[in-house]
């Protein structure tokens, strides 16, 4: 990328794809990390972590996985659209467990048991990821529940680990696996950033990926990028970056209002400011003055 140099990186600071080595420690993410590694040390069943769409789940997930040590083996599964016997087949072979040379779900199910038991007896946890659960079959759902009965006297042979969006309470509430929902005994709901750590996760990213100058968004960039995101961390990344290439583009090192503008323009999963004259009820009049007082908001 162009910009790398002009800045002086040595990587893409907002990238959308999930990388632990960005992971950003906000009031949420770290409540919801310290709720899934007690949960998981305390040997509970069934955990689930909520989201909008872009408050980071994924990452989530990954920075989970890569907490947990050699005392445990983990199985993630990240496409949810799988029959209960295609979820059975990737969970063997992500536990590294063998399968029978006739695939019936008996014997799948059979061969499940052996290799968790082999887990146990090695005194190793096992930990299924399950991501984007909300587009998950109700079928495979209930045959995730029944795989998780399996248990010796003092403790369960997995534990399940469920991320997905709001619309995935929905589903719980189906009917046929009130017992799944019966068997959360941890949640969290990620939030979004608030406005003073954004400006942190956005220094934090840009630290990682190399840059050593002075700061890069001015006060006005920082608060419409805020005002536009809504605290969204996958939408700050969209807006951050192409405002860095239109700062680029310009020649400048400072990203400005009219650069934040360009792309909020240029990102249809924004509504434009450039077509509205207001703002969730707000005049363009009051919208600017708003500009305004964020000047003192944030550090100069």
């Amino acid at each position: 990328m162009m910009y790398l140099k002009h800045f002086g990186l040595k990587e893409l600071p907002f990238s959308i794809t999930p990388d632990t080595s960005f992971y950003f420690a906000s009031h949420s993410y770290q409540e919801g990390l310290n709720t899934l590694l007690f949960a998981i040390c305390s040997g509970e069943g069934f955990i689930k972590i909520t989201g909008e769409v872009g408050t980071g789940k994924t990452l989530l997930c990954r920075k989970l996985m890569s907490s947990l040590d050699s005392r445990f083996k983990v199985a993630y599964v990240p496409n949810p659209s799988l029959e209960p016997q295609s979820l059975l087949i990737v969970l063997a072979r992500e536990l590294g467990i063998t399968l029978p040379a006739a695939i019936t779900q008996h014997a799948l199910l059979n061969a499940l048991t052996h290799g968790l038991l082999n887990f146990a007896r090695n005194h190793i946890k096992v930990v299924v990821c399950l991501d984007e659960v909300q587009a998950m079959p109700i079928e495979t759902l209930e045959a995730l529940r029944l795989l998780s009965n399996l248990e010796t006297e003092k403790r369960k042979l997995l534990q399940v680990v469920i991320f997905g969006q709001p619309e995935l309470e929905d589903k719980l509430n189906h009917a046929s696996i009130r017992q799944l929902k019966q068997r959360i005994t941890f949640e969290y709901q990620l939030d979004r950033l608030s406005r003073d750590e954004m400006q942190y996760y956005l220094n934090h990213r840009l630290v990682i990926a190399g840059y050593q100058g002075s700061r890069v968004f001015s006060s006005a960039a920082l608060y419409l990028i805020y005002f536009k995101s809504k605290g969204i961390p996958r939408l700050v990344n969209i807006l951050a970056h192409k405002a860095l290439l239109a700062t680029y583009g310009k020649g400048k090192h400072l990203v400005g209002l009219s650069e934040v503008f360009a792309a909020v323009s240029d990102t249809k999963s924004i509504e434009s400011i450039w077509r509205k004259m207001h703002f969730h009820g707000l005049s363009l009049g009051v919208f600017l003055s708003l500009i305004g007082s964020a000047l003192f908001a944030y550090p100069k």
